[in-house]
């Protein structure tokens, strides 16, 4: 009995499925209890699965957004052609626009939205047609789907090598927080490809994650990831990360982000400014791992991000079970802001950006890379 349920979890260890008109994501609130895929079949569908955070990471809810705008437009193909453009390119715009509101942090998301935007934009100035408008902003969400499984490869062969030389180790172990592997991306994972990426070569003595209160994406799911995968691993709770370190089982920190602002500064999950704390007390190199989508020039610096502030029953509570008085006052911040100088090194999918002094030059890494 044991070996068909772990053979049921492999075969489902997919955080969405699609085709063209049919999108499904994976509930993420259930695992690992229960594997269940819930239909998006239009843009209000992608925005509750958003924010109710049946689907959470970065680069997952950008793509999450953008196949829902897909899907829905596809299915009513024929219905929006016999529209005008400006109507069906406001109509497109507008339930982009709708996105925004499902959860505010993560640039990925309005970064995906001001592309196809943009695009809608470009083509309507160039005279397309209705049916070519729905066309392009379907293609457009199924090339970011594809983009974002291989961009993600390459990411985690530029973070292994740059923890392994980091480290100065032929195989290191390794600490994670919260949940930055298949189910937060498209497939493969950021922090989490890195690690992949050294198991896969060998290169990976052992992997830690923790649990990540107060919502458990680390024990729900990046426990989960390590055990479908195979990867030597550990689950910790938040609080034993500093032993841990101290005891010298841990070569390097890796962690995914939500915002990284021009100067280096980034936004992560709840937790991740004390493993940084930690790592840097303790001689741990620190990095974060990232696709250049996640890179914001438009903020300076972190103390301008806008961080999203939860209900407190994530903290009294846990799947329905009160353990806290109800009446005690909750503080619950789903992110904080680790400031660029504990950062050893940002990877992405087109390099390792080095630190220069206390800060990142992200605009000039950027404008290198596009050369």
């Amino acid at each position: 009995l044991e070996q068909e349920q772990v053979v049921v979890t492999m075969v489902t260890l997919l955080p969405l499925k699609y085709a063209r008109g049919e999108f499904s994501l994976l509930d993420q609130t259930l695992l690992p209890q229960e594997f269940k895929y819930v239909p998006i079949p239009n843009v209000q569908a992608g925005w509750e699965a958003i924010r109710s955070m049946r689907v959470r990471g970065a680069p997952a809810i950008a793509i999450t957004a953008a196949l829902a705008v897909a899907a829905q437009a596809h299915n009513e193909r024929e219905e929006l052609a016999k529209q005008e453009p400006a109507e069906v390119a406001a109509l497109l715009s507008s339930r982009l626009d709708s996105l925004r509101t499902s959860r505010p942090t993560a640039v990925n998301l309005f970064i995906a939205i001001d592309a196809i935007q943009g695009m809608i934009v470009d083509k309507m100035a160039a005279g397309g047609s209705s049916e070519e408008l729905v066309e392009m902003v379907v293609a457009e969400a199924e090339r970011m789907y594809d983009d974002d499984i291989a961009n993600n490869k390459t990411m985690g062969r530029h973070g292994a090598a740059r923890l392994l030389k980091a480290a100065g180790k032929a195989k290191i172990s390794v600490l994670t927080h919260c949940n930055t592997g298949s189910l937060a991306t498209a497939g493969y994972g950021t922090a989490l490809g890195v690690i992949r990426a050294l198991h896969e070569h060998g290169q990976l003595e052992h992997a830690y994650c923790t649990e990540t209160r107060p919502y458990n994406q680390g024990s729900r799911l990046t426990a989960l990831e390590l055990v479908h995968e195979q990867i030597p691993a550990t689950l910790i709770t938040d609080s034993m990360a500093g032993a841990l370190m101290q005891a010298g089982r841990v070569d390097a920190v890796v962690v995914g982000a939500d915002r990284i602002v021009a100067n280096g500064d980034t936004a992560n999950k709840i937790g991740t400014y004390s493993l940084a704390v930690l790592a840097k007390h303790h001689g741990v190199p620190f990095f974060v791992a990232a696709p250049t989508e996640t890179l914001d020039v438009q903020l300076q610096e972190g103390s301008a991000i806008e961080i999203e502030q939860r209900g407190s029953k994530e903290v009294t509570h846990i799947r329905g079970v009160q353990i806290a008085p109800l009446d005690v006052g909750v503080w619950n911040p789903a992110f904080d802001v680790t400031p660029a100088a504990l950062i050893e090194a940002i990877v992405t999918d087109v390099g390792v950006m080095e630190r220069t002094g206390d800060k990142y030059d992200v605009p000039a890494f950027l404008a290198e890379r596009k050369k």
